[in-house]
């Protein structure tokens, strides 16, 4: 079984914005597209949505009037199940509801031909779950599609614990052949994208709930810090705070639990007051005509310091600092610091400015210190957070930050929290990365396309793996450990050993 040829029909089972999504992909493939909705003249509307979305294309040059033409010629609304029997591929893309979609499945394999494959576009459920009442459950592949499914290239092929190699390879060759980008994986609460992006709301939520900084400025730190296209406050307003808080619920229920997964009461206190986000008028922020969105905290200029001490080797992206503050004309020499566990800036009033390692700068016995926090690429970014121990004075803090403004950064300040918000984050998406490699979830390659392709991300879990050094990734964690006990940030087995290789 290959990919499906443009002669075969393809089903699609429910006609909500993704069955529409995925029937009008198919069309432009070239395929003969069924639509099916439960509920009556439901399917005939869905045809006529696509129709116009492909006068859309037309008018924008996309695809020619003729092209327009045989495809809504191709495209056709079924009243009754059992017109789909002649399909060779019916996507279900109904309500994420595990018993109605079972209901469905049952009721497709009485219908369509024994060669027939059966895909679920279900994004929380457990594929494998769904294909279980079915008499031949090896016909059955997760084949998981992102909102707008025409626009979006990112596809999860998702092999239930039943599902025959064959039907997940001709659903992947098939998903190539419509212009996507697949990448396999097997059937794991979240699947590749869901389960590897937790902590990207998590952290963020967290650090909101420990009074790090407001969502203005969490999202600004990420998003201007290491290049991430949307914060996480300011996405989930998007994706809907029901739907984002659902499927954390869902994958932490789907793991029994596991303290990594747990989450955010925040988020659960907005859901509850029907602050789902944009599709309500306000979430996290207020979308209300004429509402302003809140500006995240910026610090006011600081002196230059005329010069720097580099003390031992700074940690791994932080290392170009050294070459930027040259750059910004700004003197940089060398000093000696016996025993010094790791590499820091020793400003000219004598705080020290260290990159973040998980623990937060105020530590007994230790004077002034100022933490920044992590960056994927300091060349590159535009905003940088600090952290300010106890002991930090204001001039001290002030020092820090025109020193970061000189490199053409603006500049954050945030509570002293362990991690502070972009190292926590990071360090927490590469251990759920490396930890889903080591498990066969799918491969480090899939991983890393999937994360850039589905969520946007700037680079791949685990290539920062490999940039930024598991014996770091898994020094920050096991100081966010001792901070936080309980099993949220203990590292996982697979980055431990990594870290000891």
């Amino acid at each position: 079984m290959t990919a499906i040829g443009t002669g075969s029909t393809v089903a699609v089972v429910g006609t909500g914005t993704m069955g529409q999504g995925i029937a009008q992909v198919a069309l432009v493939a070239g395929h003969r597209v069924r639509l099916y909705d439960s509920a009556p003249g439901r399917a005939g509307q869905a045809a006529e949505a696509i129709v116009r979305r492909l006068d859309r294309l037309v008018e924008k040059g996309r695809i020619l009037a003729a092209e327009r033409d045989a495809a809504g010629a191709r495209l056709s609304p079924a009243e009754d199940l059992a017109e789909l029997a002649d399909a060779a591929l019916v996507v279900e893309a109904i309500l994420e509801q595990l018993p109605a979609k079972q209901e469905l499945f049952r009721a497709l394999e009485d219908v369509v031909r024994a060669d027939c494959l059966l895909a679920t576009n279900t994004s929380s459920l457990s594929v494998t779950a769904v294909a279980g009442g079915l008499r031949n459950p090896g016909r059955c592949v997760g084949v998981h599609f992102f909102n707008p499914a025409p626009l979006l290239p990112l596809v999860e092929i998702v092999s239930g614990f039943a599902t025959d190699e064959a039907a997940a390879v001709s659903a992947h060759d098939t998903a190539a052949a419509w212009g996507k980008t697949p990448v396999r994986c097997t059937d794991t609460p979240g699947f590749i994208v869901n389960r590897v992006a937790r902590p990207f709301y998590a952290e963020a939520l967290r650090a909101y709930e420990e009074r790090a900084a407001d969502p203005a400025t969490i999202d600004a730190v990420l998003r201007e810090g290491s290049g991430f296209r949307m914060g996480p406050f300011e996405l989930t307003d998007l994706i809907g705070q029901d739907v984002n808080e659902a499927v954390t619920h869902s994958v932490w229920t789907a793991f029994f639990q596991d303290p990594k997964f747990t989450p955010s009461l925040a988020q659960r206190r907005l859901v509850e007051s029907g602050l789902h986000g944009r599709k309500t008028g306000r979430g996290w922020f207020d979308y209300a005509e004429g509402a302003g969105r809140p500006e995240p905290s910026t610090a006011g200029p600081g002196p230059v310091p005329s010069s720097v001490v580099v003390h031992g080797q700074l940690p791994g992206p932080a290392a170009v600092l050294r070459e930027l503050i040259e750059e910004a004309g700004i003197e940089v020499t060398d000093g000696r610091t016996p025993g010094a566990p790791e590499g820091f800036l020793r400003l000219p009033g004598g705080a020290r400015l260290a990159l973040t390692n998980g623990a937060p700068a105020t530590v007994r016995g230790e004077g002034a210190v100022v933490r920044f926090d992590l960056s994927l690429d300091y060349r590159a970014a535009t905003r940088v957070a600090l952290a300010p121990s106890a002991r930090a004075s204001a001039a001290d803090l002030a020092e820090a930050a025109g020193l970061f403004q000189a490199l053409g950064k603006r500049v954050s300040v945030i509570d002293d929290v362990p991690g502070m918000i972009v190292a926590r984050t990071v360090v927490m998406v590469i251990d759920f990365a490396v930890d889903a490699a080591a498990r066969g979830v799918a491969t480090p390659e899939d991983i890393d396309t999937a994360m850039r392709l589905g969520v946007n991300y700037p680079g791949g879990p685990m290539e920062w793996a490999d940039r930024l050094g598991a014996p770091w990734v898994c020094g920050v964690l096991d100081s966010l450990h001792g901070q936080n006990a309980g099993g949220r940030y203990v590292p996982s087995r697979a980055l431990r050993r990594r870290a000891d290789l």
